[in-house]
């Protein structure tokens, strides 16, 4: 499995900014309230306000998002941000408490994921579903393989088969040479590409990636990124969960700030940068009162920590 050289028109993608990007929206309720544009076309999925409880731990709270097609939407938020919650609400396996999801601009409630899948909302999380003792063409069908003949004399049409994923791998920029090839000898940034060919072509109009880098290196991270902007370019609507500003910013064309089950705010890439990301990813006032705390001790270590979070928090957003 090799990839051919990024083009040029994935190389403005990665670097260049989204022109049609929606203004800010500012932290406070008109955030959560009004994450986009009332302009132009419906999003491709949409919640707003959207709660969830369990018992008396407030998961969620009036959080709200949208996302449209051809466009990737970055959620951000460290361990404990709802991150996870919320991806269970847009794909169906929770029900929120209240708010409301739109789908091409209509209400919509899922009784469970399969009804999710219908309406085209496909969900890579980091498990990936992947078997890794299977070939690649067997994993990315999964079950759904094409056949030939009829009655007892079906049987699956393996060289079709074989020929879909091809092709379809070759969208997102892989080469596949040996079909045959178990899932478990790729590399992580690979299996992640069989992911999202999968989803693509078994109809997803909405894409989630479920911290999609979160256990790679810097390069199958890039390569990862790459696939983003593939699914993008293919007018796929991308909601991107991470904790890595510097993994979201360079392919994000809006991002939604999460801390504590609460909505931060949401942030057109033209209105916000790496460093503001992540000083409010971090918590700027709380990184500052910190180092204060910190300048005071006597290890001269504890204090050398003190200045380098002291200079993190005085870091132009």
């Amino acid at each position: 499995m090799s990839e051919p050289p990024t083009n040029t028109k994935e190389t403005t993608a990665m670097s260049g900014e989204n022109p049609e990007s929606a203004p800010a929206v500012h932290t406070g309720r008109s955030a959560a309230t009004s994450p986009t544009t009332t302009e132009g076309p419906a999003p491709a999925l949409e919640v707003r306000s959207v709660s969830k409880y369990f018992g008396s731990v407030n998961a969620l709270e009036d959080v709200s998002l949208a996302v449209h097609a051809g466009q990737v939407t970055c959620v951000l938020g460290d361990n404990g941000a709802g991150k996870s919650t919320l991806i269970k609400i847009l794909s169906g396996v929770h029900t929120p408490d209240s708010g409301e999801m739109l789908f091409d601009g209509d209400p919509v409630t899922f009784a469970g994921p399969r009804e999710a899948r219908a309406h085209g909302i496909a969900t890579v999380f980091q498990d990936l579903a992947t078997v890794p003792l299977m070939s690649v063409w067997r994993n990315f069908f999964l079950g759904n393989e094409p056949t030939r003949g009829r009655g007892p004399l079906q049987r699956m049409d393996i060289k079709q088969a074989q020929r879909v994923m091809r092709e379809e791998m070759a969208k997102m920029g892989i080469d596949v040479r040996d079909p045959n090839q178990t899932v478990g000898t790729l590399s992580g940034g690979e299996r992640q590409a069989v992911a999202i060919a999968r989803a693509v072509y078994f109809g997803a109009k909405v894409l989630i990636l479920d911290e999609p880098t979160s256990a790679l290196g810097v390069r199958q991270s890039g390569i990862v990124l790459k696939y983003v902007i593939q699914a993008r370019e293919l007018g796929r609507a991308v909601i991107f969960i991470t904790h890595n500003p510097h993994h979201a910013y360079p392919v994000g064309d809006r991002f939604v700030l999460l801390k504590r089950g609460r909505m931060l705010g949401s942030y057109a890439k033209s209105d916000t940068s790496i460093a503001k990301l992540t000083s409010l990813m971090a918590g700027g006032a709380e990184l500052e009162e910190l180092s204060h705390e910190l300048q005071r001790a006597v290890d001269p270590s504890v204090k050398e920590v003190a200045k380098e979070l002291a200079a993190e928090v005085k870091t132009p957003g």
